[in-house]
């Protein structure tokens, strides 16, 4: 790598003391589940930097593919907010998130999307990418990285003070966006609860109940793709969450899809979705594609989310998950 690519890694990439525990003011379960936390949070970063660093895609893969298969996928997701934020820069490229994707980066899509929702958060809106360069179906996951970004960082304001943007105007006019918006900001209370399950139902329940479905969705992807509880644990969080267990089994089916997509599956995802859905890991993931909708229309009710639910419809009419 050249000097100036070092340099650029050095001035855009964040320190990783901005993930640890004590410095975002999250709840601390106890030492295993903190170190867990603060190691996917260097993953993220890991990625993110090698994205700015690196001037190929080829160079990029080479980095992301020495992280272990449990973090990974989390160094793609930061891979994907790095070339987000270089494709928004002035000068150079505008192309790096869509040459990932159509290459080293498509088994890791919903990681990579979930990263430009994270870039969108730190960048100005006229340097936001066009709607149009992205699936009309897994778009909406773009918010979910927004979502979890802005609980991540700006946690008084949009977990303490449940903040739900009014307007978020990409795509313009989408009124289903506070939705995805907020499956992203319960992803992160996942983290902000340091993966103690009784408290992250506490967190969520300080919301709106008209709030809760989604939130609900977002901790059981977390849960099931970063991990951190015991079955006992998931168990706790599927009586607590009562109708909305369907929801938790949503979110874990993603989370098995995802990490199955991109040949990461490890042993916790298989003891979340044993619990969550009822159903081994192969099993949930294979129902998110057996439903998934043959085209990707947006209306007032998106075919995004009438994929969730008919996942969440599908996992509870096999008697596993509550309706």
């Amino acid at each position: 790598m050249s000097t100036w690519s070092r340099l650029r890694r050095h001035i855009l990439t964040p320190s990783t003391s901005q993930a640890a525990l004590e410095k975002r003011g999250f709840h601390r379960k106890d030492a295993a589940a903190k170190d867990l936390l603060e190691t996917i949070g260097a993953a993220f970063l890991g990625g993110y930097g090698d994205a700015v660093e690196t001037d190929t895609t080829a160079a990029l893969e080479e980095r992301l593919e020495t992280f272990p298969e449990r973090f990974r996928g989390f160094a793609y997701e930061g891979a994907g907010m790095g070339l987000a934020v270089r494709d928004a820069l002035p000068v150079g490229r505008s192309d790096r998130v869509a040459e990932l994707l159509a290459g080293p980066g498509a088994p890791h899509v919903y990681m990579i999307y979930v990263g430009v929702g994270w870039a969108m958060a730190r960048l100005p809106r006229f340097a936001w990418p066009k709607p149009a360069a992205y699936d009309p179906l897994l778009r909406w996951l773009v918010h979910d990285g927004y979502g979890f970004h802005q609980a991540y960082f700006h946690t008084r304001r949009y977990v303490d003070e449940q903040y739900s943007p009014a307007d978020f105007g990409w795509p313009a006019g989408a009124a289903y966006a506070p939705r995805a918006i907020d499956q992203g900001i319960g992803r992160a209370l996942w983290f902000v609860a340091g993966t103690d399950a009784a408290r992250v139902v506490e967190l969520v329940q300080r919301f709106g109940r008209d709030r809760w479905a989604d939130l609900y969705s977002g901790v059981g992807l977390a849960a099931t793709y970063a991990g951190g509880a015991s079955a006992a644990e998931l168990r706790l969080l599927c009586d607590r969450a009562g109708e909305n267990r369907r929801w938790l089994a949503q979110g874990s089916a993603f989370a098995a899809e995802a990490r199955i997509r991109a040949g990461l599956l490890v042993p916790h995802t298989t003891a979340a979705t044993e619990v969550l859905c009822g159903l081994p890991p192969a099993a949930a993931a294979q129902i998110t594609q057996d439903v998934r909708p043959d085209r990707p229309v947006d209306g007032a009710v998106p075919a995004y989310e009438a994929w969730r639910q008919r996942i969440a419809h599908e996992l509870a009419s096999l008697g596993g998950v509550p309706r």
